[in-house]
């Protein structure tokens, strides 16, 4: 199944679930309802290799959609290369019961110029979040967003952060002057499409985590970097 079956409108060139679930009202319930809702959805995306220690690695976030069975997350998130002698697998790790738990998955197809990748899930499906199209986003409008911002250094424990939508900007790298253009670069800036700049923390790990509008409740993006060197509290999705 081609990725662009799954893009939507809603998300700016992100991915399209079919076979979706709309919610029933038009208002989002309390933070606290909506995180208790979301967090069987996120799952960390990682390596596991039974002979390496540690076995497991994990390299960013993921969340659940459709029937269950796909996972969206950031390309960048995936490792170039998988180990297939010594049995390294991709895989999606989840929490239940307080327990860290596995699926192997398979790359269903990938939009490098987007950052982002559809995976399958191999074997048992997990809780997934609907995707709906709504009106876009403005400035100023209050998000969330959780995933692994340090991985699982304090275990796999999904976390929140919130914020404000500052800015809705196209991508564009700025040059000094147009002879320093390049052709990827006006190729890229003839394609260019919005990204949402956000005023909320966020680190390496929030790759690939679902940006939620507070308002709604409704996924309206996907974290793809945090700018955290000389700006802490600036991220971008996309």
């Amino acid at each position: 199944m081609m990725i662009n079956q799954y893009l939507i409108k809603t998300l700016n060139c992100f991915f399209t679930i079919i076979l979706l679930t709309p919610f029933s009202c038009a208002y989002s319930k309390p933070l606290p309802d909506l995180i208790k809702n979301i967090k069987p959805s996120i799952v960390g995306i990682g390596t596991h290799q039974g002979s390496r220690r540690p076995p497991s690695r994990l390299s960013g976030t993921g969340f659940v959609v459709s029937n269950g069975q796909y996972v969206i997350t950031n390309h960048h998130v995936l490792p170039k290369n998988i180990n297939l002698d010594k049995r390294e697998k991709l895989v999606v790790f989840y929490n239940k019961n307080k327990k860290v738990h596995y699926n192997s998955v398979k790359i269903i197809d990938v939009d490098r110029q987007h950052d982002l990748a559809l995976l399958k899930i191999i074997g048992k499906k997990l809780p997934a979040l609907s995707i709906v199209q709504s009106k876009d986003p403005q400035e100023g409008e209050e998000i969330f967003f959780t995933g692994f911002p340090i991985g699982a250094v304090l275990g796999l424990f999904p976390v929140t952060h919130r914020g404000i939508i500052s800015a809705i900007s196209p991508v564009g790298i700025p040059v000094p002057s147009s002879s320093q253009l390049t052709s990827k670069m006006i190729n890229h800036l003839k394609n260019a499409y919005e990204v949402y700049q956000l005023d909320a923390t966020a680190y390496p790990g929030n790759s690939g985590s679902p940006l939620f509008s507070l308002k709604t409740g409704k996924v309206i993006g996907v974290i793809n970097k945090a700018s955290f060197e000389h700006h802490p509290h600036l991220c971008y999705s996309r």
